[in-house]
Parts: C-alpha cells; structure tokens; sequence
C-alpha cells in the first residue's frame, strides 16, 4: 500500500441511457434543455465531438450515476448543472461538484467521486464511485 490510506466506499451508482431519447429532448427543447442540464463547458465539450448526442448522454447517465453514488434522489434545490462533468488533461471524465450537492457530499466525508462512462450509438453508461 506504499504507506497510503486506502479510500473507503461511499456508496456506488450505474446509470444507462438511450441516446434517442436525450437527442429528442435535444431537438424538443433545444438550448433551454442543455442549459438547464449541463454546465456551459459540458456544451462546449460535447458540441465540439463528432458524436455530440453520444457525449450529451453520456454525461447525462454520469450525472444519474453520481447522484445514486451519493445516495441522494434528485430534491427541490438541485440543479443538475451542481454535477459538472469535465474531461481532464488525458481525456479522462472528472467529476466536480457545485452548490448543494457539494454539500452534502461534503456532510457525507465524501473526498472525491470517481467515474467511468461509456457509449455506442444507442446507449451510454456511467459508472459513479463515492469515496470518503
């Protein structure tokens, strides 16, 4: 262990989605839908991607998948834009918190959420670890 503490488990959440289904809201609600959903590098990110439908839901199952890590159900005062999803220098999903869900998080001991998302052209999935 090198003398490193080992994080302990927090709580663990998994989220898929149907791409079709955050392309139709997209094409419903257009930039009233992202903005209300995602952060505004999020939109940048994924607007930048070939495949945007794909990243747009992927971070939409990222950010399911962290709230059930958390053991929190969405509640009045969330916003989902309190779940950023952000790529780090290697490409790697990162995920920072904001307002609220910061938070509890914080109540909770928890010290950083690890994320693993994955996507073809119909679904996407996000794996989400809570760790104190």
């Amino acid at each position: 262990m090198n003398g490193q503490a080992m994080a302990e488990i927090v709580g663990l959440g998994t989220e898929i989605t149907e791409c079709l289904r955050i392309a139709r809201l997209i094409q419903r609600h257009g930039e009233a839908f992202l903005g209300r959903i995602f952060t505004p590098e999020e939109i940048r990110y994924c607007q930048s991607r070939r495949q945007s439908t794909e990243h747009f839901t992927a971070r939409w199952a990222a950010k399911k998948a962290i709230l059930k890590a958390l053991g929190l159900s969405w509640q009045p005062g969330f916003q989902w834009r309190d779940i950023e999803v952000i790529a780090d220098t290697d490409g790697q999903p990162m995920v920072v918190l904001h307002g609220p869900v910061k938070e509890l998080a914080h109540q909770m001991g928890v010290r950083q959420v690890r994320l693993a998302i994955a996507y073809c052209r119909t679904h996407a999935t996000a794996d989400a670890i809570a760790l104190q």
